[in-house]
Formats: C-alpha cells, structure tokens, sequence
C-alpha cells in the first residue's frame, strides 16, 4: 500500500469514527437509552471530540502540517479520559463496560491515526 493511499484510508478513518461518534452522543443527549448507565460527562466529551474528529479528518486528507499534533492531542486526551473512566470503575462507580470498551477502541484508533497521520 502507498503511503498516499494510506494517508487518504486514514482520513476517512478518522471522519467516520469521527461522524460516529457524533451520531452516537447525539442520539444519547436527545434522550435515547442506550441500555446501560451513561457517564455524562464522558457522553459530553465524545460528542464534543466528535467534531474534532471531524476537523483532524479535514486536516489529515489536506496534509495540514497540524494534522499530526491535532491527532496526537485527540489520543492523548481520549487516554486520559480513558484513565479517569478506568479509575472511576475501579473506585465503584456505575461505569458500563461499553463505555470502557467505546473509550479503549477510541484512544488505540487515535493513537494509531497520530502514527500514521502525515507531517507535512
């Protein structure tokens, strides 16, 4: 595989993960259940991030010199919430295990979007 081809495959990785992750908090905060205990400011996290998704897609499939940093601040900070939502169930709070599995799939997907997003 080229590496414009994986350049291009990983931008519209993103933006999905990215529209996903949108469609799914929305469909939450306008008040469907999702079937297990929702912790609302990590619901209120993805669906902001959602939208930063969308810009890092943006900003990868032009080759933005930002693209990289922007991807890398989304990984890391989906491993912090991801820390804080680990600590929390560990501590006995109501934390689903989807929101732990939907936490540890973004933060591995971002991190390996950081490592493949171009620097121009």
């Amino acid at each position: 595989m080229t590496t414009r081809m994986t350049h291009h495959i990983t931008a519209a990785f993103a933006g999905l993960l990215g529209l996903a992750t949108i469609v799914a908090g929305a469909r939450v905060l306008a008040g469907g259940d999702p079937g297990y205990a929702v912790v609302r400011p990590v619901l209120l996290f993805n669906t902001v991030m959602g939208a930063v998704y969308l810009l890092a897609a943006v900003l990868i499939a032009r080759g933005s010199p930002k693209a990289r940093g922007v991807a890398w601040f989304i990984a890391e900070a989906n491993a912090v919430v991801l820390l804080g939502v680990v600590v929390m169930r560990l501590m006995q709070h109501p934390v689903a295990a989807q929101t732990l599995a939907a936490m540890a799939f973004r933060t591995a997907a971002w991190f390996a979007i950081a490592a493949l997003s171009k620097s121009s």
